[in-house]
């Protein structure tokens, strides 16, 4: 179940960016791993859900499918307007002045009790990718496998995907001296603060290649066209979202790919409408055939063909319900029982002329029935 992001912060849908900045603030400075009573869980839960929150492309896209397309969901939330060490891939050491709570705590996760820098590697996750097609609501009730082609960066074929020559090797990066990353002093008017930035040189990893590959250019994916497979089970209702894990854009170096997010639109039926698993139809009829109850003859969504007849007593201005001839429920192969209904409105067609002798039968049935 996707998580409630709104829910997290303990704010309402419709928060200002200011209100949303403060429940953050909130509950980071009270679930911060470094604090007594910390709880990093929930300090990673909070800042996954500020960093969707403040971002307005992020904010919609999650208010609109509960999840957020981004390019990478591997980097931290920010923190507060400089990061949390670990979480918004920027860090601040306070070499000076008094300045609460948070700063101290940012000062010890940065010296350790020792002082030396952490190495991580920082590659980029691929980004997620969205597409849509459109199917007949006859290839809806059946289930269809369609292939479709997405313009995206993949894989290199020359290194494998990780930029560089395995067999090769690789070497310590000078820039960091292995560490993966480099500190930058600031003189500020607070004090002196030192930055710590992933190694430019290395990315992040501590090592560079002998060999760089001159295909992808060291990022370890090149242009091209991912042909998916996508595998449509029958009942799929008109903007249901498949996702197929791992066919999005290829990651940076070796790094996890992202995922595909296929949107289905079923086009409008010229005979039917439909209202999740029920269809609706319109079917003229002739009176004497209502009067008489006689069999009408119906073609259903998935081509059967069945009988139906206006049962005696029936008001014609409500629809007939025939059980079991609408949709099958999602993942209900065709064949099943599992289906919704079919419900046909009846409008009643009269003759242009009626003789005397069909005028005189009329008139007996009037009396017969008043």
């Amino acid at each position: 179940m996707p998580k409630d992001y709104y829910k997290i912060l303990g704010v309402e849908r419709n928060a200002s960016e200011e209100d949303i900045k403060k429940a953050y603030r909130k509950l980071a400075h009270q679930y911060h791993p470094d604090k007594q009573g910390g709880d990093e869980a929930k300090f990673k839960e909070v800042s996954e859900a500020y960093q969707t929150l403040s971002n307005k492309d992020k904010r919609s896209q999650y208010d609109r499918f509960g999840r957020v397309f981004s390019g990478s969901e591997a980097g931290g939330a920010p923190g507060w307007d400089g990061g949390f060490p670990g979480f918004g891939g920027v860090q601040w050491n306070v070499d000076g002045g008094d300045f609460g709570d948070i700063f101290e705590t940012i000062f010890e996760q940065f010296n350790g009790g020792g002082g030396g820098f952490r190495k991580r590697q920082t590659y980029t996750r691929g980004s997620d990718l969205e597409t849509a097609f459109e199917i007949s609501l006859e290839e809806a009730f059946t289930g269809i496998s369609r292939r479709v082609q997405v313009r995206t960066s993949l894989p290199c074929d020359a290194c494998h995907g990780l930029g560089f020559h395995k067999e090769k090797g690789t070497k310590p990066c000078t820039m960091c001296q292995g560490r993966g990353e480099i500190r930058e002093q600031r003189q500020t008017f607070f004090g002196n603060f030192a930055q710590i930035k992933q190694c430019p040189s290395c990315f992040g990893k501590g090592e560079t290649p002998n060999s760089p590959c001159r295909s992808c250019f060291g990022t370890g994916r090149v242009s091209g066209t991912r042909e998916v497979s996508v595998d449509i089970a029958p009942g799929v209702e008109d903007g249901q979202i498949i996702k197929i894990a791992g066919m999005g854009e290829a990651g940076e170096r070796g790094s996890a790919s992202g995922d595909l997010y296929v949107v289905i639109k079923v086009k409008q039926h010229p005979v039917f409408a439909r209202k999740k698993n029920d269809l609706f139809m319109e079917r003229e009829i002739g009176v004497i055939e209502a009067l008489l109850g006689k069999e009408v003859s119906i073609s259903g969504v998935g081509g059967e063909r069945f009988s139906v007849s206006i049962p005696h007593g029936f008001n014609v201005k409500e629809p007939l319900r025939v059980p079991g001839r609408g949709m099958p429920r999602l993942g209900i192969f065709k064949g099943s029982s599992e289906r919704g209904d079919l419900l046909i409105s009846f409008t009643l067609r009269f003759p242009k002329r009626i003789s005397s002798a069909a005028k005189k039968l009329l008139e007996e049935l009037d009396r017969e029935l008043s």
